[in-house]
């Protein structure tokens, strides 16, 4: 099987490394895997047997806006028309809005979005600052997956496009995430410069609204413990400010971003997920695979799809330090235990055969 897969770049966010880590399975599994990036901008380490393309050079990022967008997919096209000279592809993939907009007007064929994220949570946060904004979102989206054929990454984005966004008309499958499990607990052994010799606990995500690291510092300054507070996420200097403000300068460390995170999650007596939505957060199944025992707010969606019998525990309401930080404080005192098995419909071999049979499952877009 051909395969193109479409995303923007590959920078340090948890969607690009889910891409290409697909990219990668599919690829050894023996298919032939094309990643097309619109712009050469790479902090992922590459994978073997996935070629590679990007349509800027090396350190450059792709025009944005409207016009940017048409020119972008006009080479995108012409990208994907070479590569497809001597044989079509089976299927093409995109993921993340702009990729997912460029590709659409690229007009690629067999294509499919892969919505990672809660997009009716998106929209709802845009319509606290101003309605007019959050109406155009909902109407780009619509128009943009109303009639395509959509990879929605939990039951719970699957939920959210039908029910929420009124996709009824768009062909949607749902697929998690792949996670080698294996290879997942091995790079958890392996050396991790820097990592902190004292107890910590862990929070890996971008320095964003959605990641509400907020939240997390103030239920953080609730919590009477003596393990300090890690951040994975790289260096802002507003969330140096937001640190100081809250007074946590010395129970903070901001590690930045990490190519290999999994020694520092194995590593930690806790991570934490605070998000106000989410699509599946990987790195509660990352840091389960560890190991390592976790609390998630009871975001959507994925937390509850991931955290089921005993570890439902852990789960706590959005956008609540109090109860946050009572839920830090009891799973570091008695954490429950990580049954494995519950884990197996997340392992690679399992996810990516449903990956494989796309091409059986892609339908003609309906006429809008």
């Amino acid at each position: 099987m051909k395969m193109a897969l479409v995303t923007t770049n590959l920078r340090g966010g948890g969607a690009e490394k889910v891409f290409l880590r697909i990219a990668g399975l599919l690829a050894r599994r023996g298919h032939e895997v094309h990643l097309l990036l619109l712009e050469h901008l790479i902090e992922h380490e590459l994978v073997p047997g996935v070629r590679v393309h990007a349509l800027t050079p090396p350190g450059r990022p792709c025009p944005k806006g409207l016009l940017g967008k048409r020119l972008v997919a006009w080479r995108l096209r012409r990208l994907y028309a070479r590569l497809a000279r001597e044989r079509a592809f089976d299927a093409t993939i995109s993921t993340l809005p702009f990729a997912d907009e460029v590709a659409a007007l690229a007009r690629l064929p067999r294509l499919w979005h892969r919505i990672a994220n809660t997009l009716s949570v998106e929209i709802e946060r845009l319509a606290a600052a101003g309605p007019r904004k959050a109406a155009r979102r909902r109407a780009r989206y619509r128009a943009l997956y109303g009639h395509a054929n959509l990879i929605a990454v939990s039951e719970g984005v699957a939920n959210d496009l039908r029910e929420r966004l009124g996709l009824r008309d768009a062909n949607i499958v749902r697929l998690y995430n792949p996670f080698p499990l294996g290879e997942i607990r091995a790079l958890a052994q392996a050396p991790a410069p820097g990592r902190p010799d004292s107890p910590y606990v862990i929070h890996v995500g971008r320095f964003a609204p959605q990641k509400r690291h907020d939240l997390l510092l103030e239920a953080w300054r609730r919590v009477r413990r003596p393990e300090i507070l890690v951040l994975l996420t790289h260096p802002d200097a507003r969330l140096e400010a937001l640190i100081r403000r809250h007074g946590l300068a010395d129970r903070v460390r901001i590690a930045g971003f990490q190519t290999n995170p999994f020694p520092w999650i194995g590593g930690a007596r806790l991570l934490v997920l605070c998000s106000d939505h989410e699509g599946m957060p990987n790195v509660l199944v990352e840091a389960l695979a560890c190991g390592t025992p976790v609390v998630s707010t009871d975001c959507p969606s994925g937390p509850r799809e991931i955290l089921t019998g005993a570890l439902a525990r852990c789960l706590t309401p959005c956008g609540d330090a109090e109860q946050l930080a009572r839920a830090i404080e009891r799973t570091l005192a008695d954490p429950p235990p990580i049954e494995q098995e519950a884990l197996a419909r997340f392992d690679a071999d399992a996810v990516i055969a449903g990956f494989e049979a796309l091409p059986a499952r892609w339908q003609a877009p309906r006429a809008g």
